[in-house]
């Protein structure tokens, strides 16, 4: 839930705003109502695009995963992780894991919106549905580090999933169809960090959506991925 004490940033009330009306996302109430039987499949994943503003800029939570995981070790990631039983729906799992992960209250975050699933067809077939939230309140936040799950957190640049600096691409096909893979590099307190794959495909688009404009480079991301690739 939000806090109504605290002086909000307009950039984050206008974001908030636009991710409530655009075209791009579905409104997370509807979202629910219509998801009951889709949850209930297996390989199904939530993840947490949790936003907050720092100085002038909008920035996001992302952790590195532990090396000793047996999938995806090292990689960085967006909080989050697959359903269970214990889960109504899919902010339930976002919310949940990353609390689990990092310490996160649920009830620091203010929902906003479901973005469109994402399948990981190159994964284990696995659909990820990416919950975007706002974190007001970045000073009530004290990270609680999983170190069984995370090696460790840090705060990028919201913005940078639209430029075209410190990025290169990466020319693939999967069943016939030729893509792009993004790789953005991003250095930190002397750690570099590398944001890719399906990770980086949901922030380019959620950046899309948020700053409403194109990325700096051509995106061609996977169909498979999220049907509204073709809108970027």
């Amino acid at each position: 839930m939000a806090h109504n004490s605290l002086k909000k940033s307009q950039k984050l009330l206008d974001f908030s705003q636009r991710f409530r009306q655009s075209n791009y996302v579905s409104s997370f109430t509807n979202f629910k109502s219509s998801q009951s039987q889709k949850f209930k499949k297996p390989n199904r994943a939530a993840v947490l695009i949790c936003l907050f503003e720092q100085g002038d800029d909008i920035y996001v939570i992302l952790t590195k995963r532990s090396s000793n995981l047996s999938s995806f070790s090292g990689h960085v990631s967006l909080p989050g992780g697959k359903t269970d039983e214990r889960d109504t729906d899919y902010i339930r799992t976002a919310l949940r894991e990353a609390e689990e992960e990092i310490g996160l209250d649920p009830a620091l975050v203010d929902v906003v919106t479901v973005l469109q699933p994402f399948v990981t067809k190159m994964a284990g077939n696995v659909t990820v549905v990416p919950v975007i939230g706002i974190l007001w309140d970045k000073q009530a936040f004290n990270p609680i580090l999983n170190a069984g799950e995370v090696e460790s957190i840090f705060y990028a640049p919201f913005e940078m999933f639209l430029k075209d600096e410190n990025r290169r691409e990466e020319g693939r096909q999967f069943e016939g169809e030729k893509y792009l893979f993004h790789y953005f590099q991003y250095e930190i307190d002397n750690h570099v960090y590398v944001i890719w794959a399906v990770t980086a495909s949901i922030l380019i688009t959620a950046a899309t959506i948020v700053y409403q404009r194109p990325p700096d480079f051509e995106p061609r991301m996977p169909k498979f991925w999220n049907k509204n690739h073709s809108r970027l």
